[in-house]
């Protein structure tokens, strides 16, 4: 099918089609794009990169993103960080399935919104989770920013790992979702390195920082450590808005509010061209 899809043709084909029939999938990817929050950013607070710091880390953080706020709109979404892993290896050591894993998960990095969202109180910023998503346009305009937890409401339907019992889709992942369903304007994942790197800096001297790379390229290089969840790859293949991700140290100030204002810091993951 070629050209614009009328709505006419399109409930034919959902009334008559299976719902994998290759029409009528053609027939809904021909439909133009809509972006929801064009004008909105999404920043991932990784829970290990900064939560767990505590106070020293958080703080200027905080300030920094409430600053932003002034002149972005912010969708700020946090990580699980080391509660969260604690959880996993007594949940895994006591023998329970993905699913449960994946609950746990998100009540831990929701722990971490609820104490971002007390810092922000003040400033009137929320903590939004299920239905409360409807609200965010409303949230948006009047405060300009909102917080979230960015594990994905997947609980039992975690769609299962290849190998072991760790989600694979978590807060990354999560943030990452919510960027492209709602078709905001850029990804950015704050953690407390300067980018990607080709082995993990912290404990390999000779590592060296990758500013710029393709997903395809980043799969084939096959690193040992890729600083997001590896899934996010896989969701960028498929984007139709985020096309993008920005890797920035959040523990150096400013860094962030140059990656909102369009500057390249640290590394930049593209997906290539939509196909």
């Amino acid at each position: 099918m070629t050209g614009a899809t009328s709505a006419a043709e399109l409930e034919s084909l959902l009334m008559t089609r299976s719902l994998g029939d290759p029409e009528l999938l053609a027939a809904t990817d021909a439909v133009a794009d809509k972006r929801t929050l064009p004008d909105v950013s999404v920043i991932k607070v990784g829970g290990q990169s900064f939560v767990d710091r505590g106070r020293e880390a958080v703080y200027p953080l905080v300030e920094e993103i409430l600053e932003a706020r002034r002149s972005h709109r912010l969708l700020i979404g946090t990580g699980g960080g080391t509660r969260a892993r604690h959880a996993y290896s007594l949940a895994a050591e006591l023998g329970l399935p993905t699913g449960v894993l994946s609950q746990v998960g998100n009540a831990v990095a929701g722990q971490n919104a609820r104490m971002l969202g007390y810092l922000m109180a003040e400033h009137g910023v929320p903590v939004v989770a299920g239905a409360g998503f409807e609200a965010l346009p409303l949230h948006l305009s009047e405060v300009r920013a909102a917080i979230f937890a960015g594990m994905p409401p997947y609980g039992m339907w975690q769609p299962l790992p290849e190998e072991g019992v760790i989600p694979p889709y978590r807060t990354d992942a999560g943030c990452y979702l919510v960027a492209e369903t709602y078709g905001c304007k850029n990804m950015i994942f704050v953690k407390d390195e300067d980018g990607l790197y080709t082995a993990n800096p912290k404990n390999d001297p000779s590592a060296t920082l990758i500013p710029e790379i393709t997903v395809d390229e980043l799969i084939a290089r096959d690193l040992p450590d890729v600083i997001i969840e590896r899934p996010v790859l896989d969701l960028m293949r498929h984007a139709r808005f985020v096309r993008s991700v920005q890797i920035v140290n959040g523990l150096k100030p400013g860094n962030l509010t140059r990656a909102l204002n369009g500057e390249h810091v640290g590394t930049i993951i593209t997906a290539g061209e939509h196909a």
